[in-house]
């Protein structure tokens, strides 16, 4: 994790190996557009680095042909005098903001990300841009700390010494963030809480990574221990016997055809003046073949990551704690591995869940809300004020919303909009998703309660109604189905890295942080 300062020095004067400054775009005549001739302006923060390059440093930019849009990166040289870094790096914010306006935090936050990824491999930057309030201090933080991230735990070593070998993609060691004011309380305070999201969503980003013959439900278990004895959080873990004596059909019919047995982990923060409780349930398939309904060659290539959900809700959790909120939350990741065997659950199979429904499992491949069934169940018998559930559930929501925006369903419309709302404050792509009471019926069985799958049309509504079924009545619950973001095969952007991107997380985080507040209406 980069280590990261406020300082007061300026941006000239403070040595580092690179200094960060903001350029936006604007039009010929001063006004902010999408569609006219864009020249390039700088952004607050810059006005030292502009005075070493005599005033010319836009200038200078747009020769080497900056525009100012969003996330693009331009690299120069720093004059022979006047500054003490030896390289600018100029970092899109988009259009200008107006006299009376501020820059987006989201779009702060992705400049910041997207310098941080440019420097991989630089011991110190100065990152002077605007940080007018703590809120812009927090963004700026968040995105230049998600953006230095680097999975390096299978990196080779070197042979001569043993140790890892020099990698020029190894995240941006030290990051000082100029003109946020240090005794400023709020701003120390900003960075502190940003140090601790940007920490745990990078603890998220490493577990997605792990490849599966790493990450098993057992050690996945045993992460949540060595958290919970580190940040005085409670642990409960169930393995294969203790789901078997309880009755956990779903996750023992999930994970009987692997040689990993599955466990169901409950990890809780409590805290003595909490006057909410929160529950947090976490989807956590360590890899997904499909079991029996086996995917075909393509798809399961970055099946490690069906355990995002799980390790969302386990940074999550872990977060509160750090943070101290005033809030009770507690996450209970399933995990379990979905493998094809002659002890595997068979197309055509019942299972007795935890609730004591009954399921006809059409196909084996669609084994996350089985998992998620038993555990929204157990969740529920604590009687939290309202439950979430994250998880990689289904392709039918990446192609509805794409590979960047998760989508939100519920069991209230208030409480859906109130989900909603938090993920744009976190940053983080999300869209509300109806819950239609006619695809319902496409999941009746002639056999069980319920079958497993729906209509193919609509699948991830279908999906969503499937864990409807196991919530208490009267508990809010959301579901976020994060399949799309969760895990980034294509090139990094903004503070986005290619692989797992620890989705989520962030927007849990401040779900808790409101409840604890007292500032989710929907709760009461």
């Amino acid at each position: 994790m980069s280590a990261l300062t406020l300082s007061s020095s300026s941006a000239a004067t403070l040595r580092a190996d690179a200094v960060v400054v903001g350029v936006a775009k604007r039009d010929t005549d001063g006004k902010a557009t999408r569609t006219a001739k864009a020249s390039v302006v700088l952004a607050p923060g810059a006005e030292a680095v502009d005075k070493a390059y005599g005033g010319k440093l836009a200038a200078t930019l747009e020769t080497l042909g900056a525009s100012g849009g969003e996330g693009e990166v331009t690299k120069l040289p720093a004059p022979a005098s006047g500054l003490k870094a030896p390289l600018v790096v100029a970092v899109g914010l988009g259009n200008a903001a107006g006299k009376q306006e501020s820059y987006d935090t989201e779009a702060l936050r992705r400049a910041a990300g997207a310098a941080a990824r440019a420097l991989s491999g630089t011991k110190k930057a100065a990152f002077a841009l605007p940080v007018e309030d703590a809120e812009a201090v927090s963004a700026v933080a968040e995105g230049a700390l998600l953006g230095a991230y680097s999975f390096t735990a299978y990196r080779g070593k070197d042979e001569k010494n043993g140790k890892a070998a020099k990698d020029a993609s190894a995240p941006l060691a030290e990051i000082a963030l100029i003109g946020a004011k240090p005794r400023d309380k709020a701003h120390k305070a900003a960075v502190e809480r940003a140090l601790v999201v940007a920490e745990e969503v990078h603890r998220a980003r490493d577990l997605i990574n792990t490849p599966a013959n790493g990450l098993d439900p057992k050690t996945f278990a045993a992460e949540a221990r060595a958290a919970a004895k580190a940040f005085g959080l409670t642990v409960e873990v169930l393995d294969e016997k203790a789901l078997a004596k309880g009755g956990y059909g779903g996750i023992l019919g999930v994970g009987n055809g692997s040689a990993q047995p599955p466990r169901l982990v409950r990890i809780g923060w409590s805290h003595p003046k909490a006057k909410t409780s929160l529950a947090l349930v976490g989807k956590g398939i360590t890899y997904d073949s499909g079991g029996i309904s086996l995917k075909p060659a393509g798809h399961n290539e970055t099946m490690k990551c069906d355990m995002s959900g799980a390790a969302a809700v386990f940074s999550a959790v872990v977060a509160a704690a750090r943070l101290g909120l005033r809030a009770n939350v507690t996450g209970w990741l399933a995990l379990a591995e979905n493998m094809p065997s002659g002890s595997a659950t068979r197309p055509g199979d019942v299972l007795t869940m935890y609730s004591g429904k009954t399921v006809e499992v059409l196909n084996t491949d669609a084994e996350g809300r089985l998992v998620l069934a038993d555990a929204l169940t157990r969740a529920g018998e604590e009687q939290p004020d309202a439950i979430v559930d994250v998880a990689t559930l289904t392709g039918a929501m990446v192609l509805a919303l794409g590979n960047r925006t998760f989508g939100i369903m519920a069991n209230d419309d208030a409480f859906r909009s109130a989900l909603h709302e938090v993920a744009e404050e976190a940053g983080e792509a999300a869209w509300p998703m109806p819950l239609p009471g006619h695809l319902r019926k496409g999941m009746d069985s002639p056999v069980a309660d319920l079958a497993n799958m729906g209509e193919r049309m609509g699948g991830g509504l279908v999906a969503g109604l499937f864990l409807k079924e196991f919530v208490p009545e009267g508990t809010p619950w959301a579901h976020l189905d994060i399949a799309g973001p969760a895990f980034n095969d294509s090139g990094p952007f903004g503070y986005t890295p290619k692989g797992g991107t620890g989705s989520a997380v962030r927007t849990l985080v401040r779900f808790a942080e409101r409840a604890a507040a007292g500032d989710l209406p929907s709760l009461g």
